[in-house]
């Protein structure tokens, strides 16, 4: 039997037609392991995280979700294979909504899909207290921010967790949390991790392999 992977393989994408960011990747990524993905600013490896998070169709190759073939990307996607992967970004504050508390935001993805909106322990996995779920983005640091975004890729327990420069913006000391609790996902519940980052000490230390592009 296949181990369960998310996966790309000959994949091409970009946003201007004939204009490739992506061409021809091939990326594999497993359930129980962090894969670290290193390269410079400009690479394309955040095109490559819309891609495999569903949310940028790609114009060739094909993403397998634990051996099966993603046929739809983006809202036409099944809820079953858009909740299977969590994403968190670079710049917290252009993947929220301003009008919305940091409990708000950690729910978002509850009620979406509707589940019960408890948020209690995973707001105290990334470390936040009850009175910072009351504050809305402008009234938190980006560190904070974050936490609540990464709250929210975990709310639905994905089996994939694709981290985009998660830390880039971040100090050492909330790095080190966050990465933390990623950590612990992927030991307790065996998500598969991508972690995107132009850091290669942290990938070093993060990574169980690290896949680099030029």
């Amino acid at each position: 039997m296949q181990a369960p992977v998310l996966s790309g393989t000959g994949l091409v994408a970009g946003y201007r037609k004939g204009v490739p960011v992506l061409s021809n990747v091939d990326i594999q990524v497993e359930r129980g392991a962090v894969l670290g993905l290193a390269g410079p600013s400009g690479c394309g490896k955040s095109t490559l995280a819309k891609v495999l998070t569903l949310l940028h169709e790609p114009w060739a190759g094909r993403v397998e979700l634990d051996g099966e073939v993603v046929r739809r990307f983006r809202h036409a996607a099944p809820r079953a294979e858009r909740t299977a992967i969590g994403v968190v970004f670079q710049q917290p504050r252009l993947s929220v909504d301003p009008r919305f508390t940091l409990r708000e935001i950690i729910v978002e993805p509850l009620a979406a899909n509707g589940f019960p909106a408890q948020i209690g322990e995973l707001a105290e996995r990334v470390g936040l207290t009850g009175d910072l779920l009351g504050r809305r983005p402008h009234e938190v640091s980006d560190g904070q921010l974050q936490r609540a975004c990464l709250a929210r890729a975990l709310a639905l327990r994905p089996r994939y967790l694709v981290c985009d420069e998660m830390t880039a913006m971040l100090d050492a000391s909330t790095t080190a949390a966050l990465v933390g609790v990623v950590q612990e996902e992927v030991g307790a519940a065996g998500t598969g991790v991508l972690a995107i980052s132009h850091d290669e000490a942290l990938l070093g230390v993060w990574a169980d392999r690290v896949q680099r592009w030029a």
